[in-house]
C-alpha cells in the first residue's frame, strides 16, 4: 500500500545562510517518516503467532525520531561531488541541531552509472526519511539514475512516505521534462505536468518569455511552468481530502504558470500553490 512522501523542489543555492527555512521543513517531514517507518519496524515485534509466541520481526530503531537523511552529489559527478556532499552534511546538521531534531545524515556518493546500478548504495536508499539531490547537471544526472538501482531505491522509499527533495538540477529532474546542456528530455516523472526553472530570480531580470513560452519543447505541452528563486522551493503536502497542495518555503518567491500564454503567479514564503496545469 502507498503511503507517498512529500516532494521537496528548491531554486538552487542549497545550503547556503538563508536556505534554513527550506531545509527545516525538509527535516520536519522527514521526521514524520521517521517515525512511520518505525512503526512499521516495532509492529511485527508486538504481534503473536498461533500459538501465542511473540513474533520476532526487525528490531526496532533505538531512537525512533532520528531521521535518516541521503545527500546524494550524482548532478555534480563531473565537479567536486565530495564537496556538495560535505556542504550538505554541513548544512543539514547546523539546522537539525537548531531545531532539536536528531539526525543521521550521509553521503551516498553514486557519481556514475556502475554506482547506481550497484545494490550497496541502493539498498541504504531504500532506508531513508530524506533524500536529497542537489544541484549540478541535469543532464548528468538523469544518465546516472534513469532505470538504475538507486531510482527505484529512491521511489520505493517514497512510495513508504520518505521525503525526496532536489535543488537546481536536482529538482528539474524529478519533473516530466527537464532542460539539459544536450536540450530538453523527459524527466524522471516524479511530479508530473510541469517543468522546473531554477535561479528564476535571474531569469526574471530578462523577463519571462524565453523560459516560460517558446523553449519548452512542443511535444511537452501542454504542461506547467514552474520558477522557483535561489534559496526558495515548494514542499508537498497532502490535504485531508486526498488532494495535494504545495507550500511555499524560503525568503525568494516560487512563480507559476499553468499554461504556456498565462503570465505567471508569483507567491511567497507560507503561501499555498495548486500545481495542476
Amino acid at each position: 500500500m502507498s503511503n507517498r512522501g512529500p516532494i521537496a523542489l528548491h531554486g538552487g543555492g542549497e545550503y547556503l545562510p538563508g536556505d534554513e527555512p527550506f531545509l527545516l521543513a525538509c527535516l520536519v517531514a522527514g521526521r514524520l517518516a521517521a517515525v512511520t517507518r518505525w512503526a512499521a519496524q516495532v509492529a511485527p515485534c508486538n504481534e503473536e503467532a498461533t500459538d501465542g509466541r511473540p513474533v520476532r520481526g526487525e528490531a526496532p530503531d533505538p531512537r525512533p525520531g532520528e531521521v535518516r537523511v541521503a545527500v546524494v552529489p550524482a548532478a555534480a559527478a563531473g565537479g567536486r561531488p565530495d564537496l556538495a556532499a560535505a556542504h550538505g552534511i554541513a548544512a543539514f546538521r547546523r539546522v537539525a541541531a537548531t531545531a532539536g531534531i536528531p539526525i543521521r545524515v550521509e553521503a551516498v556518493m553514486i557519481v556514475d552509472p556502475a554506482g547506481a546500478a550497484a545494490p550497496g548504495p541502493a539498498g541504504r536508499l531504500a532506508g531513508m526519511d530524506l533524500i536529497h539531490l542537489p544541484g549540478g547537471n541535469p543532464g548528468r544526472l538523469l544518465e546516472i539514475l534513469e532505470g538504475s538501482a538507486a531510482w527505484r531505491a529512491i521511489f520505493a522509499a517514497h512510495e513508504r512516505g520518505a521525503v525526496v527533495a532536489g535543488a537546481s538540477a536536482g529538482a528539474m529532474v524529478l519533473a516530466d521534462w527537464t532542460w539539459t546542456p544536450g536540450g530538453w528530455r523527459r524527466g524522471l516523472g516524479l511530479v508530473p505536468g510541469l517543468v522546473l526553472v531554477p535561479h528564476a530570480e535571474r531569469v526574471a531580470r530578462g523577463g519571462w518569455t524565453g523560459t516560460f513560452g517558446a523553449s519548452v519543447p512542443s511535444e511537452a505541452e501542454p504542461i506547467g511552468r514552474l520558477g522557483l528563486d535561489e534559496r526558495t522551493g515548494v514542499l508537498s503536502e497532502t490535504r485531508p481530502d486526498g488532494a495535494v497542495a504545495w507550500r511555499v518555503v524560503g525568503p525568494g518567491r516560487a512563480h507559476w504558470s499553468p499554461a504556456r500564454a498565462i503570465p505567471p503567479l508569483s507567491a511567497s514564503h507560507g503561501t499555498a500553490l495548486d500545481l495542476d496545469p
